[in-house]
């Protein structure tokens, strides 16, 4: 919501005072320099990065628009999960987890937290390591090494996309010109015409290098950098699961874990002790 925000401040901001300058609009409407400038960036997408990428890409629109979903509450959900779980695990063993992680989407346990259950990553993060811990993985340096590289992993993918778009954002004012001077070409092809014409096309060729500039810094750049900032909450996220994990694994006790978990967080999304206390104490195992 908020990029769609800023794009409406964006161009309105432009536009609004070029038209309160004294311009005319239908100058700025030129279809043929836009798609050259878009085409073009498209196609040097396309050649520059993997498909993976290119459909990662396609696919993390809809987390643009939104932005991340995470809240304070999320976090108050998941710590509460990660407490029912561990509670389950003390009292009765980690076995006692395995039809749990085997079907997280008929789980029991898991279904009392249904924004945990929507996040695919984060259910897939928990259940292979507590999987690991139900086969008796029980080194605690080991495990955390093998998760930070999980969410290193995750990370270098989402920073993929995020580098990408930023490419074809420093890209854009070269394409402008580009647009630019092919609109110059087709000038001096009617040198002839009256100057009043003459204006007309210079000024088409103009807005291909201000189409290019406008859509690099107030469009593609800053989609470049909400990405990254909603990609760098769902990597908070997960780093808070692997510390409860962590500390459920050498052997804490439940909520003590939690403690451990909710000290990794910051800011406004950061619970109160007393906030969780409260969660945990309404906690009811399946």
């Amino acid at each position: 919501m908020l990029f769609i925000v800023g794009l409406v401040i964006v161009f309105g901001s432009v536009i609004g005072g070029y038209l309160a300058g004294g311009g005319h609009l239908g100058v700025l409407f030129q279809p043929f320099e836009l798609v050259i400038i878009l085409g073009a960036a498209l196609g040097s997408f396309v050649i520059a990065n993997p498909m993976p990428i290119v459909i990662g890409t396609a696919k993390s629109i809809g987390a643009l628009l939104k932005g991340s979903s995470l809240k304070k509450q999320s976090y108050i959900e998941l710590l509460s999960m990660l407490f029912a779980v561990f509670k389950l695990a003390k009292m009765k063993g980690d076995l006692a987890l395995e039809s749990h992680i085997d079907n997280p989407d008929e789980s029991t346990l898991f279904s009392a937290y249904p924004g945990f259950v929507k996040n695919h990553h984060a259910v897939e993060f928990v259940c292979d390591n507590l999987r690991i811990f139900t086969l008796g993985g029980g080194n605690p340096h080991e495990l955390e090494a093998i998760m930070d590289a999980e969410v290193e992993a995750m990370h270098a993918e989402q920073h993929a996309i995020t580098a990408a778009i930023t490419t074809i954002s420093d890209a854009l004012p070269a394409l402008g010109i580009v647009a630019a001077v092919l609109g110059v070409i087709h000038t001096m092809g009617s040198i002839a015409e009256p100057p009043e014409v003459l204006g007309h096309l210079i000024g088409a060729a103009l807005v291909g290098t201000f189409s290019g500039i406008l859509f690099a810094y107030g469009m593609i750049g800053p989609m470049a950098k909400s990405l990254e900032n909603t990609f760098s909450a769902e990597g908070a996220y997960l780093n808070c699961i692997k510390t409860g994990l962590i500390a459920h694994l050498q052997g804490y006790a439940p909520q003590v874990s939690i403690e451990f978990a909710r000290k990794t967080l910051h800011g406004k999304l950061k619970p109160s002790f007393q906030e969780i206390d409260e969660a945990l104490q309404a906690v009811q195992l399946p």
